[in-house]
């Protein structure tokens, strides 16, 4: 690794800080969307009359959140950031052996891990054992920020273990791992915002990443709209791989968000989400599964 002064620097740091950094990004980039959806709501799906400043897939959501960050510190104990550090330290794995500058390898690995978390949301949809822990996800009626915080603890789990398999192969440097890792849950909460970009922004932006217009078309009552867009931060991916659509068949302020089933009240809960892919059969899928691309 080039410049190891510095780095030595950044990789005492990041044992330190890292946790608080993470944290504080997140807790910043939520508070600042929930108040634009409040203030300027595209579908208005994050109130609700009569439900208090929080409704009650959202207090869901929030719990889902919780329990997910509980059960990494707990289940995970090396997580992806410490695993880097000590790979880094052996000079092991990919970019340990290509020992390149670190402007050059960070961006890269930070494009690796990109394209990773595309497949793998591909997977969590096309493999039957692995979607009835992401439909958890898809079975929010309602698109806001909060449903970027709706994972199922076991994907995230599984998503963990995927993340250390790669770290272990890539041995980048610990700074692009917490790079990604920011950029990542900040990306889920800005892509589920219920907030609209004025067209000329959004063509611009989403030509380099995934805006909330663009991932809402994936949550999508429409199986073929489902099966899109499934880029979490840059949207290269969905157009490279040609899984890319433009617009929803409804225009966007009343297309059915969500699954045809696990839609009333009882199904609402942190319980229920939380039991929910022990509960159905993992071929349930929306009624035109097969219908024709538009």
């Amino acid at each position: 690794m080039i410049a190891p002064t510095s780095n030595a620097a950044m990789v005492d740091f990041l044992i330190r800080h890292e946790a608080a950094v993470r944290l504080g990004v997140f807790a910043g980039v939520l508070l600042a969307l929930a108040v634009i959806e409040r203030r300027l709501p595209f579908r208005g799906d994050a109130r609700q009359a009569g439900e208090g400043p929080l409704t009650r897939r959202q207090r869901a959501n929030l719990g889902l959140a919780v329990i997910d960050a509980a059960l990494l510190r707990l289940a995970f104990p090396l997580l992806a950031v410490a695993l880097a550090i000590e790979l880094e330290q052996r000079n092991a794995g990919v970019f340990g052996a290509l020992d390149w500058p670190v402007w050059i390898e960070v961006p890269l690995a930070v494009l690796v891990f990109d394209l990773a978390i595309y497949w793998q949301h591909r997977l969590m949809h096309r493999v039957r054992w692995l979607w009835p822990l992401h439909r958890v996800h898809h079975s929010d009626t309602g698109f806001d920020v909060s449903t970027g915080l709706r994972f199922h603890p076991g994907e995230i789990a599984l998503s963990m273990a995927i993340k250390l398999g790669l770290v272990a192969v890539l041995g980048p440097a610990p700074v692009a791992v917490v790079l990604f890792e920011i950029w990542l849950s900040a990306g889920s909460l800005f892509t589920h915002a219920d907030f609209a970009l004025p067209p000329r922004v959004e063509r611009r932006v989403r030509s380099i990443v995934v805006t909330p217009s663009m991932h809402r078309i994936h949550h999508s009552i429409v199986r073929a709209e489902t099966d899109s867009n499934f880029g979490f931060n840059l949207s290269l991916w969905d157009r490279i791989f040609g899984t890319y659509r433009a617009a929803a068949r409804e225009p966007a302020e009343r297309m059915p968000i969500g699954l045809p089933v696990w839609r009333d009240a009882s199904a609402l809960g942190l319980i229920a989400l939380l039991m929910q892919p022990l509960r159905a059969p993992p071929h349930i899928e929306p009624p035109d599964r097969n219908a024709p691309d538009a």
